[in-house]
């Protein structure tokens, strides 16, 4: 009998051991959200964001915010089903392509990228309304740049990481739609984020070569890039287009639209950003119709519009200075949607050349 029981106490400290170690704890870091949280914990937010709400309901902030120094319990690893995708899998072939030159797609295919980090790297692409057209998305500054510099209380906001966010969105967004897109500015550990203050490195390359410090180096060596990735492009695509994504930094109290500026010597250019423009109009039309949108389209001869082949815009988000203008990029649901009608205004101008 007293065997029994022993084995009886045995088996339940055993139990509750299992317990205790499945209810992992930990505090978030400044700025997170319950995505990243759990990415860092090795937890797909997909999977595991209801149960991580149940689990913490009590402890969450107004519209479910971390706190800052407040533990929680991280949900307890289930048991996988599904299988990784390979780098780019049509489902009628199962034929494989490389991930860092992702080409135009048939439906259904699965592209996988990287860059966009374990969660977001297993693109579907569920259009062809970009099939065949090509894209040169390059995001403002990076490695040695920082590009211009904000501030929200003691976070330090970098223009290179919010507009390195922001074109990681938008060539996945151009990917589902069908396009071939080359990232030209790389962040091999940072994917798409959705932290309201983004952490600041100097990791990001040029395609894996370090960027010069040298402004004209620099400028050039993404141009370089650019036209070498064309010379064999243009042999499939009839439609190549680059965009180069800044932010704006200007006096504080200057509250900004959007800017676009393109090539005085390429009609190309200048069809595409009054494409983007009236795309981002009509956008504000529909989602803020009692404010209006001031955003402007105009000629500048700027490097890298000059000495770039294929037609190209250089967009400007607004000052990074501004406390309006910073909401626009700290809330990574503002930056996925400037990543939407930005690809919006691709497709506008794709229509209008075919």
């Amino acid at each position: 009998m007293k065997n029994k029981l022993y084995i009886l106490l045995f088996l339940a400290f055993l139990f509750s051991g299992t317990t205790l170690w499945a209810q992992q704890k930990a505090t978030p870091k400044a700025g997170e959200g319950i995505s990243s949280f759990l990415l860092r914990h090795n937890r797909s937010p997909k999977k595991y964001y209801d149960d991580f709400i149940e689990l913490n309901k009590q402890k969450l902030g107004k519209n479910n915010v971390l706190k800052v120094g407040v533990t929680y319990v991280i949900p307890p690893v289930k048991k996988s089903t599904t299988t990784p995708a390979k780098n780019i899998t049509t489902e009628s072939t199962g034929t494989k392509q490389s991930s860092s030159k992702a080409k135009s797609t048939k439906i259904g295919t699965t592209i996988n990228e990287p860059l966009f980090g374990k969660q977001l790297a297993n693109v579907k692409v569920t259009s062809n309304r970009l099939a065949g057209a090509c894209f040169y998305v390059v995001s403002g500054h990076g490695g040695p740049d920082p590009g211009a510099i904000g501030k929200v209380g003691r976070y330090e906001l970098h223009e290179d990481e919010y507009a390195y966010d922001i074109a990681l969105c938008l060539a996945r967004n151009l990917m589902q739609e069908g396009a071939e897109v080359h990232i030209i500015i790389q962040d091999a550990k940072d994917g798409i984020r959705d932290d309201s203050y983004l952490s600041n490195s100097k990791r990001e390359t040029c395609m894996g070569d370090a960027i010069p410090l040298n402004q004209v180096q620099r400028l050039q060596q993404r141009c370089d890039k650019i036209n070498a990735l064309y010379r064999k492009d243009r042999k499939n695509h009839s439609y190549c287009r680059a965009i180069f994504i800044h932010i704006d930094s200007r006096s504080k109290g200057k509250q900004t639209d959007v800017f676009f500026y393109y090539s005085n010597k390429k009609g190309d250019s200048k069809r595409l950003a009054n494409n983007m423009k009236d795309t981002f109009e009509s956008k504000y039309d529909t989602h803020q119709p009692n404010r209006g949108f001031s955003g402007t389209v105009s000629g500048r001869n700027l490097y890298v519009l000059s000495h770039t082949t294929p037609a190209s815009v250089f967009v400007e988000l607004g000052n990074i200075q501004n406390t309006f203008d910073q909401r626009r990029l700290v809330m990574n649901s503002n930056r996925q949607a400037l990543a939407k009608w930005l690809m919006e205004g691709f497709l506008k101008d794709y229509k209008e050349k075919k």
